[in-house]
């Protein structure tokens, strides 16, 4: 049995603690929007918050996370899809076949969260998530798009 927080719900899952958080999250919580790729933390698809950064779920097993720790996944995102990045997704036409999606999405905004105004260098080598259809370039311009449109946070 392990406790986690995912999109902000506490839950008890009966799991077996060496099973992968992308499986805990699909197969036990219902939660199919990350995706299954590699299975060896290269593609993205299966990319999820832990505590607002975003990691590989397929090789993360649940024993290596504690209860205080926060999962975000692409559902939790958002309720309506209303988060800038996937507003810019959605307003560029960014997806082709969409599967490695919801891991380029939650890695542009774990990018967007460090560094607000991201050069296009900086997107390039940031972001490493694999798309098959070759959706690089808009995805750039997503990330562009969404940094124009983030509300801007006073520091402290």
């Amino acid at each position: 049995m392990v406790r986690l927080t995912i999109n902000g719900v506490t839950r008890d899952i009966e799991v077996d603690p060496s099973t992968p958080l992308l499986w805990v999250l699909r197969e036990q919580a219902g939660l199919t929007g990350t995706k299954y790729g590699c299975g060896v933390a290269q593609c993205g698809a299966c990319t999820v918050h832990l505590d607002g950064n975003p990691v590989r779920s397929c090789l993360l097993p649940v024993a290596a996370l504690t209860e205080d720790q926060k999962i975000t996944t692409i559902e939790g995102l958002s309720a309506d899809g209303s988060h800038p990045v996937q507003q810019a997704w959605v307003k560029l036409d960014v997806p082709q076949c969409g599967y490695c999606q919801s891991g380029m999405i939650m890695a542009a905004v774990g990018l967007l969260q460090r560094n607000p105004k991201p050069s296009d260098a900086d997107i390039d080598a940031e972001m490493t998530n694999i798309c098959r259809c070759g959706t690089y370039i808009r995805v750039r311009e997503a990330i562009k798009l969404a940094a124009s449109n983030l509300p801007v946070t006073p520091s402290t």
